[in-house]
C-alpha cells in the first residue's frame, strides 16, 4: 500500500515560515498546501472548495493537517460529503461562534458537529487564546476524534513557542501509517 498524500490547511495568514506546518513541508517536500485565495480575509465557501479541490486532484487516498481555521474548513467540507481521505490532524480548532470570536472567523459558524467519516486526531491547548479546552473537547468528541490536551501550549503556534513540533509530526505518523 502506497502511503497517503499529506495535505495541509493552514488558518488565517497562512502559517508562515516558522509555524511548524511550514517547516514539516520543508522537511518532506511531498507534502502540499491547500492555498487559499485570500488568507487574510477567509470565506468559508472558498476555503472549503479549496480543500475539496486538493483531494480531488488525485486519486490517492490523503491525510489532512489543518490548524485554527483549517480545522474548521476540513468540518465543513466533511459534513458536505467528502472524497477519499484516510485520516485528520486537527489543531487548535477556534471557536468561530463565541462571543469574542473575531467578526473575520463568523462565516465559518456553526461548526459542524456531525462525526468525521475518517479517523482523527484533535490537538488543543488548556490555554489557547482562541477556544476554551472544554469546547475542542466537545468537538473532538462530536467529531469522533481522539483527544490530545496540551497543558499551557497556547495556539500551538510560532508566536506559543512552537517550532518543528516532533511531538505533532509523530502524531501525523500514526494516521499516515494506519491501514
Amino acid at each position: 500500500m502506497t502511503a497517503p498524500r499529506v495535505l495541509m490547511l493552514p488558518g488565517i495568514q497562512g502559517s508562515g515560515p516558522g509555524h511548524w506546518q511550514s517547516l514539516w513541508e520543508a522537511q518532506h517536500p511531498q507534502y502540499r498546501r491547500v492555498q487559499q485565495r485570500d488568507w487574510d480575509r477567509p470565506r468559508r465557501a472558498e476555503w472549503v472548495a479549496a480543500l475539496d479541490a486538493a483531494v480531488r486532484a488525485d486519486a490517492s487516498p490523503a491525510v489532512l493537517v489543518a490548524h485554527s481555521l483549517g480545522c474548521v474548513t476540513v468540518a465543513h467540507w466533511a459534513a458536505a460529503g467528502p472524497g477519499l481521505v484516510r485520516g485528520a490532524l486537527l489543531v487548535a480548532p477556534p471557536d468561530v461562534e463565541h462571543d469574542w470570536a473575531p467578526p473575520i472567523v463568523r462565516d465559518f459558524a456553526p461548526i459542524p458537529l456531525a462525526p468525521l467519516p475518517f479517523p482523527s486526531v484533535v490537538v488543543a491547548s488548556t490555554d489557547d487564546p482562541n477556544a476554551e479546552i472544554d469546547r475542542a473537547r466537545g468537538w473532538a468528541r462530536a467529531w469522533g476524534s481522539r483527544f490530545v490536551s496540551l497543558d499551557a501550549a497556547g495556539h500551538i503556534n510560532t508566536d506559543a513557542g512552537f517550532g518543528a513540533w516532533p511531538e505533532g509530526l509523530a502524531l501525523l505518523a500514526e494516521l499516515v501509517t494506519r491501514p
